[in-house]
């Protein structure tokens, strides 16, 4: 199983993100756009796994109380396109938590930086530069734990499992 820990978006972040998306289009950008349901941010990427309930039992541990997101600008990683996040303190320690989780319970995951973004198209055929998202956001209650698999129409994701957030009065450690 593929698999990774993600956010997963509310309607509104959504709408935002593929008004985006409709942008770049109308400008000529072509390539692999995200469909709508695929749209999410990723936490952790943890990539080929035999069993998720290891990973679930990792995540379980993960305590946060519920937080807010929002969208911030748009960016590139050469042919990629992706939306970002404003700056946001618990959303970074809830993933340094995940991570922490997950290597605590010796599953293997993706080391690199956490950089919070939205990937809006892939193999994007030129430029779309100036190209805004519009003002979005939403409050977090949980984390996903979601697998990936490829079908004939492009990849697929599946919710296999959350966490929710603690209720608003608790203090998460």
């Amino acid at each position: 199983m593929r698999l990774f820990v993600a956010i997963l978006l509310s309607e509104e972040m959504k709408a935002a993100l593929t008004d985006t998306q409709n942008a770049m289009f109308d400008r000529g950008v072509r390539g692999s756009f995200s469909p709508e349901e695929n749209l999410h941010l990723t936490l952790a990427f943890i990539g080929d796994y035999p069993d998720a309930q290891p990973v679930l039992d990792a995540l379980s541990t993960v305590r946060f109380t519920p937080f807010e997101i929002a969208l911030d600008g748009v960016g590139r990683f050469g042919e990629l396109w992706w939306a970002g996040l404003r700056d946001s303190a618990p959303l970074t320690a809830v993933a340094r938590r995940v991570r922490r989780a997950l290597a605590e319970g010796g599953i293997p995951f993706d080391r690199k930086r956490f950089s919070p973004h939205i990937t809006l198209i892939r193999r994007a055929s030129r430029d779309a530069a100036g190209i805004r998202v519009a003002p979005a956001g939403m409050r977090v209650r949980a984390i996903s734990l979601m697998r990936s698999d490829r079908g004939k129409n492009g990849m697929r994701y599946t919710e296999l499992g959350q966490v929710e957030a603690e209720q608003e009065g608790e203090t998460a450690p």
